[in-house]
Formats: structure tokens, C-alpha cells, sequence
């Protein structure tokens, strides 16, 4: 695991993008994409840059369960919003928050990204050391799957909403071992509130109570993190 800080969430943001660059230049052609506060430095340095998607297919990690893709709270439109209606990509896949037959969106999902292996998937990281939705307790061997949200997670993400209660309480998420798949993974973390969690990710013991841990058996992983979020490594 490769942990590089930086000063400023810019420059960690910057230098993503040169992850981004670098994979694209050795002709990776599948992106795995997150959504939240934290990527959105590193999408409008895409937006503003000539990095060119057209030839790419994206595939998201999550979508929150009975949201349509057009609901100003749903991870589709983010994408929208942030990346994809500036920045085209060849497809987009994300997964269907209005698909109520969980099964059959498992299914679908997971026949997606069997078809497009991710070259280059981002991630970010819950207070909690959630990635995607995988809450504390996910089983490292899951793939997609239907997931109800910590209650952590809910009040983390009740900003984008007018409650606690209208934050949707299930969402669809890449697994563990969906995410391990990945040829190359790439985290961000940035503010004190990551703190633990990133120490945990990179200094702790592999568990399932924290599961960006997991990482630690991949052998391509890159975080970058700002000074906050790094400030309770050892190292």
C-alpha cells in the first residue's frame, strides 16, 4: 500500500488526476467511480482538463436503494452533475436504485462488472472505514448486493438532505471482493473525521469491523490523503 500526503486537498486532488492520466496512458479503458464530497476536487480537475473518457466505460460502486437516477440525491446524478455531462465516457453503469427485486439487480450488476473488469477503481472512505456501502461486518467474499446502511453512515450523510429521515436506509454497493477484483485501486481520504479510519486501513489488522483493511491484501493500491486525514499514522 502506497500512502502519499499532501498539504492541501488540491494537491492530493491534483495528483490523483495523474493517477488517472498515467492509467489511461497504459491503455486502461475501464474506470470504477465514487461518489461524495471527497472525489469532487479531483472531477472538476477532470472537467477543467483535456483528459479524454470517449474510449472509457465507467461502472460506480454504489446507488442508494428507491432513488430514481434523477433525484437531485442520487448517485446517478452526481455523476451527472459532476463528471459525466462534461466529460462523456463511452458507457456508464451504475447500479438501478429503483429496482426493487434486489436479486435480479444483484444479478445484473454483477454481470456488468464480470464483463468490464475495472482497471482503475477510486475510492473513498466512511468514518467508519466503509468503502462503497460495505459497512462494518461485510463479508471480504461478498460481490454486489443490497445493504442497509450503519446508522453512522446515515447521520454522515444526512447533509445532502432535508433529515436523518429521508436519508434512504439500503443502498446497492460493489462488494469486497467486487472492489479486490480491480487491477488498481486508488482511495482519497481527506479531514480529521478520516483519520482513524485511515489508520486503521493501513496500520491495523485485516477485519471485517473495518473494511477498507481489506486492502491490505491487494498488491496496487495507492492512498492519498491530506495532512488531517494522515495525522494519526505511525509512519
Amino acid at each position: 500500500m502506497n500512502v502519499l500526503v499532501f498539504d492541501t486537498i488540491q494537491e492530493a486532488s491534483q495528483k490523483a488526476f495523474e493517477v488517472f492520466q498515467e492509467a489511461l496512458a497504459n491503455n486502461a479503458k475501464v474506470f470504477g467511480l465514487a461518489t461524495g464530497s471527497t472525489p469532487e476536487a479531483l472531477y472538476e480537475i477532470m472537467v477543467n482538463s483535456d483528459i479524454d473518457f470517449t474510449d472509457s466505460i465507467s461502472v460506480n460502486l454504489d446507488e442508494y436503494y428507491g432513488l430514481a437516477g434523477d433525484h437531485a440525491q442520487s448517485y446517478n446524478y452526481f455523476m451527472n452533475e459532476h463528471l459525466f455531462n462534461k466529460k462523456p465516457f463511452k458507457a456508464n453503469y451504475l447500479p438501478d436504485g429503483t429496482n426493487t427485486d434486489s436479486d435480479a439487480e444483484v444479478e445484473r450488476y454483477n454481470k456488468i462488472l464480470a464483463a468490464n473488469p475495472v482497471d482503475l477503481q477510486l475510492l473513498g472512505i466512511g468514518g467508519n472505514g466503509h468503502i462503497g456501502f460495505n459497512e462494518p461486518g461485510t463479508d471480504f467474499n461478498g460481490h454486489t448486493q443490497l445493504v442497509d446502511l450503519a446508522p453512522s453512515t446515515i447521520e454522515a450523510n444526512k447533509r445532502f438532505f432535508a433529515s436523518a429521515e429521508d436519508v434512504p436506509s439500503k443502498a446497492y454497493s460493489m462488494g469486497i471482493a467486487s472492489i479486490l477484483e480491480s487491477k488498481q485501486i486508488l482511495l482519497l481520504a481527506f479531514g480529521e473525521g478520516k483519520a482513524e479510519a485511515v489508520k486503521g486501513m493501513v496500520e491495523g489488522p485485516v477485519t471485517n469491523e473495518l473494511p477498507a483493511s481489506a486492502l491490505q491484501n491487494h498488491d496496487n493500491v495507492t492512498v492519498i490523503v491530506d495532512k488531517a486525514a494522515a495525522s494519526l499514522l505511525s509512519k
